[in-house]
């Protein structure tokens, strides 16, 4: 917890020498890592004995499906209206399965396809439960293609489901998941913040596109060569039948997505006159129900056209009688479609020239939708190792970094593989070590109630209070209720003259359920308004941060967790072979410092 501001820091000069491996440690972090095999930790024995006795995931449910002629498109691969469709069936029957009542799809997140299945091969669908709320579900899916001559596999995409318990008679109150192996607790853990995400979602895109200048070049482009958007329009009528209903009386969600996948291809074929392929959908939100009876109008139109892909804009609305003028709005998308040569590369497309007024809307939101995107990929999507340790923030990002933030500090709290490596009057030091990070985490027992240490803690401005290692803090901006942005400085570390700084962003959650923990995350991020100056050593960190957890009455454990980076290898190892005492000394100050401020926040308290 010492070093820098309490998290672990290095010098932008360090970043060269970010992997590390067992010669870069020192000699001392051997003697603690000896006998690994033996101090396992009990909950990875426990998941060991799962899986050794073949434990399978209760909610799980497996769909195998040989594709046959009938199920491809013109270029005789798997219609992705198709794949649609089975995935939909098998996310619903995980859901009602741990439910044990019907479900109707709520949302799917966005999914990229990264190949496509051919006639002959085989797609096998996994779905199960991830995490149950009140009355909804996240249900992860992952698909994979087989080739049954060669014997490959090959993924082909993920998506995460939301599905809704419904019952006639009475309201549905979900039992919760139990999750066994670490990675069902990883993902039991960062839905609660997917879940986040999804209700602000819209309010994102709004804000966003309120306040973030947009560039686009349309004034620049050669009209010669620009389609005019309204000859990509396409509207097509749909008459819900029993076949389309599923086994509850309502139109099926994955059939709905069929029908919305094959309106937006043809719009994307009318703007490049070739076959074109999906390779991305972004969120089917469900926003109303459809029944057996139902008129569906679906319609599509390009909504811009960039270098070498194309956003197709698709929405569904639904009327009973023929002669009724009010639509009701169900549903809406927006897909990103290729055309590819004979190597399988996208080929350049024609501009698009939107229409004054909704369609020049409609083109600098599918701009704004891109950069988003590409923030989202880069942030969300890539993998911890690949991260630079600070990444730019603006407002375009702050949701998907402070996902980041949080996700990556409860994946990193549900790793199964802690080793104990020391014990001082009941304070508890662990640690992983890998071939890039030593991460290590120290827990201790407080008698102050979880979330008063909650509050005390989640101020980082109260840090010089009890931690050497900040010298001052100052808020930059308050991002929102839950983020803020802070500009720390340190006393300077192992014989530099320069002090260390850092700009964190400090993400913190309370608990959606009695079993999870209060969370305060922290990572680095860069901001204009504070750049590295000569006066300081910019110290970055990649993922660290508290969780608290309710142990009694006033009673709380509280668990620090970081992920040291080279920087600082030097100084952790000191500490994890018991060299030195700064990591006790700094947690027992933490300790008493909650202890002298936990009355008072009786306000605070009653707003949590």
């Amino acid at each position: 917890m010492a070093g820098g501001p309490g998290v672990s820091g290095t010098g932008r000069s360090g970043r060269p020498c970010c992997k590390l491996t067992a010669s870069s440690v020192s000699q001392g972090l051997a003697s603690v890592f000896s006998n690994r095999a033996s101090r396992k930790s009990a909950s990875r024995t426990e998941n060991n004995m799962a899986e050794d006795e073949g434990y399978r995931n209760p909610t799980e449910v497996q769909m195998s499906q040989l594709v046959l002629p009938c199920h491809t498109n013109q270029r005789g691969e798997l219609s992705v209206g198709q794949l649609l469709k089975w995935i939909d069936t098998t996310a619903c029957l995980s859901a009602e399965r741990h439910a044990g009542c019907p479900c109707v799809t709520a949302s799917m997140d966005d999914i990229y396809f990264e190949h496509t299945i051919s006639v002959g091969q085989v797609v096998n669908i996994k779905a199960k439960v991830n995490r149950a709320f009140n009355s909804s579900m996240e249900v992860g899916i992952q698909v994979a293609s087989e080739d049954l001559c060669s014997d490959k596999q090959w993924s082909v995409c993920k998506a995460l489901a939301t599905f809704v318990a419904h019952r006639e008679v009475s309201k549905v109150k979900l039992k919760q998941i139990t999750p066994r192996t670490e990675e069902e607790k990883t993902e039991h853990s960062v839905a609660a913040e997917r879940r986040r995400m999804r209700l602000v979602y819209t309010d994102t895109i709004k804000d966003l596109l309120a306040n973030c200048v947009i560039q686009d070049d349309l004034e620049s482009r050669d009209c010669s060569r620009m389609v005019p958007a309204e000859k990509t329009r396409v509207e097509s009528v749909e008459l819900v039948l029993p076949p389309h209903a599923n086994h509850q009386g309502n139109t099926f969600g994955g059939q709905i997505m069929a029908w919305m996948e094959n309106v937006a291809t043809i719009a994307a074929s009318r703007l490049c006159h070739a076959h074109p392929t999906l390779k991305a959908i972004e969120m089917f939100h469900f926003r109303g129900p459809s029944q057996v009876g139902d008129r569906l109008v679906l319609k599509a139109i390009v909504n811009n056209a960039f270098k070498n892909s194309m956003e197709v804009g698709v929405c569904v609305e639904a009327y009973r009688q023929e002669a009724e003028t009010q639509r009701q709005h169900i549903n809406s998308a927006f897909m990103t479609f290729v055309v590819l040569d004979a190597d399988n590369q996208p080929q350049m497309l024609p501009w698009i020239r939107p229409q004054p007024g909704d369609g020049e809307r409609r083109y600098r939101e599918a701009s704004a939708r891109k950069k988003i995107r590409l923030d989202r990929k880069y942030i969300v999507s890539c993998k911890q190792a690949e991260m630079p340790l600070s990444v730019p923030w603006d407002p375009s990002n702050q949701v998907y970094l402070s996902y980041n933030n949080v996700s990556s500090l409860k994946m990193l709290v549900a790793r199964d593989n802690w080793v104990l490596s020391s014990e001082t009057s009941q304070v508890r030091l662990y640690t992983i070590e890998e071939d890039k990070f030593l991460s290590f985490h120290m827990e201790m027992l407080v008698n102050v109630d979880a979330a008063q240490a909650f509050l005390l803690l989640s101020d980082l401005r109260r840090r010089p209070e009890w931690d050497k290692h900040y010298r001052s803090v100052e808020l930059v901006q308050q991002v929102d209720e839950d983020d803020a942005i802070y500009h720390i400085i340190s006393p300077a570390l192992g014989g530099d003259p320069k002090p260390q700084d850092f700009v964190i962003l400090a993400s913190r959650r309370k608990p959606c359920d009695n079993r999870d923990p209060y969370v305060i995350a922290m990572r680095s991020v860069t901001l204009p308004t504070h750049l590295e100056t000569s006066e300081y050593r910019r110290g970055e960190t990649i993922c660290s941060g508290f969780c608290f957890w309710h142990e009694g009455d006033q009673l709380t454990k509280v668990s620090y967790y970081n992920q040291a980076t080279p920087g600082f290898l030097k100084y952790v190892t000191t500490n994890v072979t018991g060299l030195s005492s700064a990591f006790y000394t700094t947690f027992k100050a933490c300790e008493q410092f909650l202890l002298d401020n936990c009355n008072d926040l009786a306000p605070s308290l009653q707003t949590l």
